[in-house]
């Protein structure tokens, strides 16, 4: 009897040792929701600066309709935030929208001739990353998601401001980038030149950690 209580013993000790090597691999590998170096790698410190710019090929875009034509076409774009939380994945990180920039654009706006400048106002906006999900911009302390627009038209220079409740992306870890989609800002000042709503799309990538040697690319997991 006391040598099968002894194996009994035995048994549930590597049983339970088992389970816990189990537990703790599998935490290994789940990781921390943004991390370099590949899926489930090393993860994103705090404070850690983040960037990208248009993909390559890739142009941003804002449109008067949904998946229309007709609008402003920017060349140049790039963003800049810093992580502000990055917890163990599954979970959703956290990160400061400090910069976003547009430049060299163009427009086929009727009555327009050119973009004198578009600029993101009320920086920073709050970002939000969801472990198999999206990315998810909302406004600041700063006051609203905001963009000023300086046209050029036939009648002089007119100046349009949009504003977003909000802005979604999606991330991919094939090439490390960032979509967005016909995200809507609708008007709230400017004259009846202005289009009465704005259709934002652009892809961005590859998103790095630029605080890092190297600034190597961000996986979300």
């Amino acid at each position: 009897m006391r040598k099968r209580a002894l194996l009994v013993s035995l048994g549930l000790a590597v049983t339970a040792t088992l389970a816990a090597t189990a537990q703790a691999g599998a935490s290994a590998t789940a990781g921390n929701v943004l991390t370099t170096g590949g899926a489930g790698g090393t993860a994103v410190a705090v404070g850690d600066v983040l960037s990208a710019s248009l993909s390559a090929g890739t142009k941003a875009r804002i449109a008067t309709t949904a998946g229309g034509s007709t609008g402003i076409t920017c060349n140049t774009s790039a963003f800049t935030a810093s992580v502000t939380g990055n917890p163990a994945a599954p979970g959703t990180a956290t990160e400061s929208v400090t910069a976003h920039t547009l430049s060299s654009c163009t427009t086929n706006i009727i009555g327009a001739t050119g973009v004198q400048s578009i600029t993101v106002n009320n920086l920073p906006f709050v970002a939000a990353v969801a472990s198999g999900g999206a990315l998810t911009v909302t406004a600041g302390t700063a006051g609203p998601i905001q963009t000023t627009l300086k046209i050029n038209t036939i009648l002089g220079l007119t100046t349009c401001v949009y504003r977003a409740t909000s802005l979604t992306a999606t991330p991919s870890n094939t090439d490390n980038s960032l979509t967005f989609t016909d995200q809507l800002f609708s008007k709230t000042s400017g004259p009846g030149t202005c289009p009465g709503s704005g259709y934002f799309s652009a892809k961005y990538g590859p998103v790095l950690d630029t605080s890092q040697a190297g600034s190597p690319a961000v996986f979300v997991n």
